[in-house]
């Protein structure tokens, strides 16, 4: 790895670790921030939702782009779009303003997310991606890690608006950075699917919106409606999809059996994983009483092994392939879930440790190796495009594995309960804390068949041949 490459990839880990610090800081500082702006709980919950909205439905479109107009340009627009929203979000005087702040964060993040796997695949070989995603996946395991431990701490000690403000340092200094060395290799002639993407995030809105009605207040008939008009949409998008020239998942550029396969199984991953790491959460807070702080805190093995071992577990993948590796990944990942799925009102809190410890080394196994097989069989002139396909389809999982743990959790325990516990600001005891702890057995379970399925899609994959 040259001088040049090393500071590249420095770049795309400092945008990384940017964005993933966001995520993490955010939730410890929910109860403050429902608080302060006088918003009820279901307000609060957008202010995740809809960035998660935004990511899953413009990373595509925003990575070709990328191809269109120069991969690092868009890129290090991400760094100012996303610092000019965080000044924003800090500066909300209300919930609608803050979510309102998220969403131009969100465009931020996205530019940033749907560039930075092509910038790699520009950069570095095909033989050398896979620890470039490992140092990739580094700065996204230790932003989250120091997501937990900031947010506690300015929250606590400065106020939650700092939990905001703090991207606005990183972000001039990552954007100077930026425009000054990272530089585009190569652009392409394509074409946006404007239409596809309005009908993909006006389904996913919908969808998203009729699931955590559902959760709020249980079956309505608006919330049926919502739904079944949300159906009809996706219906629509896939319907315009397969007619439309320059669509937003290009079916004919995953025409390469590694890549397809390599894709789905990121995806179900997403679906599977997000999830877990939630109901744990709301365990340790609604179950075990600990504080949003305390509760993160156990994770952090997990954050910790991940970190250590992400740019190890690439260089393994660029020696033998993503396939053993990235498959036994997701089997870690249900081994840990097993060991949480032992977790009764009184299980010692080391039980926990160790099974965050093992997801840690499931997701470096996984992440590192399964990225680097996307986009070493990726075409060049479409790097953008399939970065961003990569990025919809993982930011689409954790969407739908957020919504799935909300709707879950909401329907052991009374909602308004659920919420709260979602939050950290109550706990439970007794019979209710009883059925709780079932209702989250049988969403643990939900996501080992989820990740089971991404390990076998892991598999299908089949050997790759990767050059130099």
């Amino acid at each position: 790895m040259d001088a040049n490459q090393k500071i590249v990839l420095a770049i795309l880990m400092l945008g990384t670790l940017m964005g993933s610090l966001d995520s993490t800081i955010v939730i410890l500082a929910f109860p403050t921030i429902s608080e302060s702006l006088h918003a009820d709980l279901l307000s609060t919950l957008w202010m995740i939702l809809v960035y998660l909205l935004v990511v899953a439905v413009c990373t595509t479109q925003l990575g070709r782009i990328g191809d269109i107009y120069g991969r690092s340009r868009m890129f290090n627009a991400g760094f100012g779009v996303f610092t000019v929203g965080s000044l924003f979000c800090g500066m909300s005087p209300t919930i609608i303003w803050l979510i309102a702040s998220r969403v131009i964060q969100a465009v931020g993040g996205a530019l940033m997310q749907a560039n930075s796997g092509a910038i790699i695949a520009d950069t570095f070989p095909p033989n050398a991606r896979g620890i470039a995603f490992g140092y990739i996946s580094l700065g996204w395991t230790s932003g989250a890690m120091l997501g937990i431990v900031l947010g506690g701490v300015i929250t606590t000690f400065v106020g939650w608006e700092y939990i905001f403000f703090i991207n606005i340092p990183i972000g001039i200094v990552a954007s100077g950075l930026g425009y000054h060395y990272v530089r585009d290799m190569i652009r392409v002639k394509t074409h946006l699917d404007t239409i596809g993407m309005v009908l993909l995030g006006t389904a996913l809105g919908l969808l998203s919106f009729a699931a955590l009605d559902f959760a709020g207040q249980g079956l309505a008939t608006s919330n049926i409606i919502v739904f079944s008009v949300g159906v009809f949409i996706s219906l629509t998008f896939v319907g315009f999809e397969m007619r439309t020239l320059y669509p937003i998942i290009d079916v004919s550029a995953l025409g390469n059996r590694v890549l397809k396969f390599s894709i789905t199984a990121a995806f179900f991953l997403s679906l599977g994983y997000l999830s877990v790491v939630f109901l744990i959460t709301m365990y340790l807070q609604g179950i075990r009483g600990l504080s949003p702080l305390d509760a993160a805190i156990l994770l952090i093995p997990g954050y910790i092994a991940g970190s250590l071992l992400s740019p190890f577990m690439g260089k393994l993948s660029d020696k033998h392939g993503a396939r053993v590796l990235a498959t036994t990944g997701s089997i870690m990942l249900i081994f840990a879930i097993l060991i949480y799925l032992t977790l009764q009102v009184d299980t010692p809190l080391y039980i926990v440790l160790i099974a965050s410890g093992i997801s840690g080394i499931g997701t470096a196994m996984f992440m590192p190796a399964n990225n680097s097989a996307v986009m070493a069989n990726a075409p060049p002139s479409a790097y953008g495009g399939i970065s961003g396909i990569l990025r919809t389809i993982q930011n689409i999982g954790i969407l739908g594995s957020f919504v799935i743990t909300i709707t879950v959790a909401s329907a052991s325990i009374p909602r308004d309960v659920a919420f709260e516990v979602f939050i950290g600001t109550t706990n439970l005891v007794g019979g209710v804390s009883d059925a709780f702890l079932n209702g989250i057995d049988s969403a643990l379970s939900v996501s080992i068949v989820i990740i089971a399925i991404a390990g076998i899609m892991s598999w299908m994959r089949g050997k790759e041949v990767r050059g130099g």
